[in-house]
């Protein structure tokens, strides 16, 4: 690993893997400066909840973009982009390396390769759909974009109906559209450097009861109460928060939110390396570990 590099090092992981302990390690190993990639950890009021690092962790080397949000605020994959990117360029700019920490999913994939080049769905459009019959649709689409139609199901209405969607709101082939964006998105990857914690079931139910324990215990309750009436629908999708809502309604007891949360955070750990894994430019790291700083790698402990 390089440590001359100003291309940012993305770390990645379920919550509780340990991605902020690694982030301080390569930042004073790789002359870095930590960015936060999770959405959920840029609002303020929701440290706890969102499992933001510690005071005291942050103070260990440059932190960016913790805490930054009004708890009001919907944060799109595309308006975190638009947060995230701009503060990594300056980062370069100083001669320092992003470690880019977290983040998951959609929004990942937009900060790692940009916006997408397709049309996002259209519900306007798509209502005048509802009429027309999946012969109809595929007999358009066909007309529009022949390669395109010859690999869509013309009995599975969703995917007609999108292949359609795409041609009509970009005036393109939607199949040339994809090949575009295929083609860019490799040419990304091919620069992408990142790491994925791994820990093995047994620990990761350990370390995930643990860290979701600390969150009832330790402040996350009173975060969900006072913001329950106001927070934003995108803070709202922050894991435990729903469940937590549910105990201060007296709809579950501490103990079954906690086995909530716990459950809500598992499954959102198998999500995410479901995704994980068709990300080829990632790179597994088994924990425990320990990252050899002669050298500029790891090795399991």
């Amino acid at each position: 690993m390089s440590t001359s590099s100003t291309e940012p090092l993305y770390v990645c992981g379920p919550l509780a893997s340990g991605k902020s302990a690694l982030a301080i390690s390569l930042c004073l190993e790789l002359d870095g400066e930590v960015v936060n990639a999770d959405p959920f950890q840029a609002y303020r009021g929701l440290e706890i909840l969102s499992g933001s690092p510690h005071e005291e962790t942050m103070a260990k080397a440059a932190h960016h973009l913790y805490g930054v949000l009004e708890p009001q605020e919907e944060c799109s994959p595309l308006d975190f982009y638009k947060l995230v990117t701009p503060v990594i360029t300056e980062i370069q700019s100083r001669g320092k390396r992003p470690i880019v920490v977290g983040g998951s999913g959609v929004y990942l994939k937009t900060l790692t390769h940009g916006p997408s080049s397709i049309p996002e769905r259209d519900d306007a459009l798509r209502a005048k759909f509802e009429e027309r019959t999946n012969e109809d649709i595929f007999a358009e689409l066909k007309e529009l974009d022949p390669e395109g139609a010859a690999v869509t199901d013309p009995k599975n209405r969703r995917y007609l109906i999108r292949a359609l969607e795409i041609c009509l709101l970009s005036g393109k082939k939607m199949s040339e559209l994809k090949a575009e964006q295929f083609k860019k998105f490799d040419e990304i990857t091919a620069t992408l450097t990142g790491l994925y914690l791994l820990w093995d079931n047994d620990n990761s139910k350990q370390r995930i009861s643990s860290r979701t324990m600390q969150i009832l215990e330790k402040g996350g309750v009173g975060e969900v109460q006072a913001l329950r009436k106001t927070a934003s629908a995108t803070a709202r999708k922050i894991i435990g928060f729903s469940e937590i809502e549910d105990h201060i309604d007296g709809k579950l007891t501490l103990k079954e939110c906690h086995k909530g949360v716990h459950t809500s955070t598992r499954r959102s750990a198998k999500r995410q390396r479901a995704w994980m894994k068709k990300e080829s430019w990632v790179e597994d790291i088994m924990c425990p570990f320990a990252f050899d700083e002669k050298v500029g790698s790891f090795r399991e402990e």
